[in-house]
C-alpha cells in the first residue's frame, strides 16, 4: 500500500508543477498582451486626434475586429513615415468609408 501512496504522492506533485508552470506562462501571456496593448494605445496618441480616437472607441465596440485591423494599417503607415501630421476625425472617416467599401454587400429579395 505504500509503493501505491507513494506513487499517488509523486503523481499529485508533478500535476502540481505542471499547474504551476501553465498559470506563470498564462501570467507572462497576459503580461505581454497589457505590454502590447499599452504601445498600441501610445501609438494612436500620437498618430490621431483626440476626436479620431473616440471614433475608434466607439467603432471598438461593435467592430473590434475592424478596428484592429485599422490600427496596425496606421501604426504601420507611421513607422513607414507617411504619416506627416495627426490623422482627424474627418481623415478617419474617409479611410473608414474606403474599408468599408472594399467589402462585399449581400441583398436578399424576396418575390
Amino acid at each position: 500500500m505504500s509503493d501505491i501512496e507513494e506513487l499517488r504522492r509523486k503523481r499529485m506533485q508533478e500535476l502540481q508543477r505542471q499547474a504551476a508552470a501553465q498559470q506563470m506562462e498564462s501570467q507572462e501571456q497576459e503580461q505581454a498582451r497589457r505590454e502590447l496593448e499599452a504601445q498600441k494605445k501610445q501609438a494612436m496618441m500620437q498618430i490621431l486626434t483626440p476626436e479620431a480616437r473616440g471614433r475608434l472607441a466607439n467603432l471598438r465596440l461593435t467592430k473590434p475586429e475592424m478596428v484592429e485591423q485599422i490600427e496596425l494599417q496606421l501604426i504601420q503607415l507611421a513607422q513607414m513615415g507617411r504619416v506627416k501630421s495627426k490623422i482627424t476625425d474627418d481623415q478617419l472617416k474617409q479611410l473608414l468609408k474606403s474599408l468599408a467599401g472594399q467589402r462585399r454587400e449581400i441583398n436578399i429579395t424576396r418575390k
